[in-house]
């Protein structure tokens, strides 16, 4: 999960609960993800995590789950998360092994100390010169450790081509925009560098040895239960915040209905929504 936004501008009792509910949602995927990089590296030798760009913690405590010898550290730049972090991993009785620290990124990276494995879902496209973000993360990684760099994968997709409303193709038209909307992100972020965004040699290049890559699936079909509708709701309403003015004035006509409670043709009350991503792993390792 990718949380380095202009806080200034940010509602986070709303975005949190965004970001919780759908980290939650994607759990199953992710304890997929954690499975597989205990084929890589050996449980017991994973002393310390880092959790990069951690949000309200969930994967924090999925990692904590999976590597229970290890103290597993949720790093991030907004403090509201991290408040929920901790008091999740309270609850989890993780409170023992996660803590938190406030880091804003690439700056933080040299003060987070020596891991084992180096976790980055989602966090390093909001870091304006990649290459070198991932050298400096590389360098955090003991002898033998890994670095686990989640990027990419494929678009999600929830409704079908033609919803009935409105014209055929409206969410691909959205991710379109939300495309836009990210290109316009990366130019405004500090230091911004263009990359080839091949994640593979990006590790190559920071000095660590690419150990294998692998993409993992969500599927909650159609009917999708109350809960993923629910949070279908809040993703589609931010992301029309992102794509106001560049969406046709139809299309946010469409999706304004979509997000309306009381509308039969409404998210909440569709049996053909679903949730359907793929999330793509990049490991590389310090020899």
């Amino acid at each position: 999960m990718s949380h380095h936004h202009d806080s200034t501008h940010i509602d986070w009792d709303e975005h949190a609960q965004l970001l919780e509910q759908g980290a939650e949602l994607q759990s199953p995927m992710y304890r997929q993800t954690a499975d597989w990089l205990r084929e890589l590296v050996p449980v017991g030798g994973v002393r310390r995590v880092l959790d990069i760009g951690s949000g309200p913690g969930v994967i924090t405590g999925l990692l904590a789950e999976a590597f229970p010898y290890a103290e597993v550290v949720a790093v991030d730049a907004a403090e509201p998360l991290l408040e929920r972090a901790q008091a999740r991993a309270a609850r989890n009785g993780q409170a023992d092994r996660v803590r938190t620290h406030r880091a804003e990124l690439p700056d933080g990276i040299e003060d987070l100390g020596e891991a084992d494995l180096v976790w980055a879902a989602g966090s390093v496209h909001h870091l304006g010169d990649q290459r070198a973000a991932l050298g400096a993360l590389g360098r955090l990684v003991r002898p033998g450790g890994l670095v686990a760099v989640i990027e990419g994968g494929l678009p999600a997709r929830h409704l079908p081509r033609d919803i009935g409303i409105g014209r055929p193709g409206l969410e691909s038209r959205l991710g379109a925009a939300v495309d836009e909307w990210f290109v316009r992100m990366r130019a405004e972020l500090p230091g911004v560098k263009d990359e080839v965004e091949d994640w593979r040699a990006l590790l190559a290049a920071s000095g660590l040895t690419p150990s294998g890559t692998r993409s993992f699936l969500l599927d909650i079909p159609a009917p999708a239960p109350a809960a993923v509708r629910a949070q279908l709701v809040s993703a589609f309403a931010w992301q029309r915040r992102m794509v106001e003015g560049v969406l046709p004035d139809e299309d946010l006509a469409i999706l304004d209905r979509l997000l309306d409670p009381e509308d039969p043709e409404g998210l909440l009350r569709r049996s053909d929504a679903y949730m359907l991503s793929a999330r793509t792993v990049f490991t590389a390792r310090k020899n």
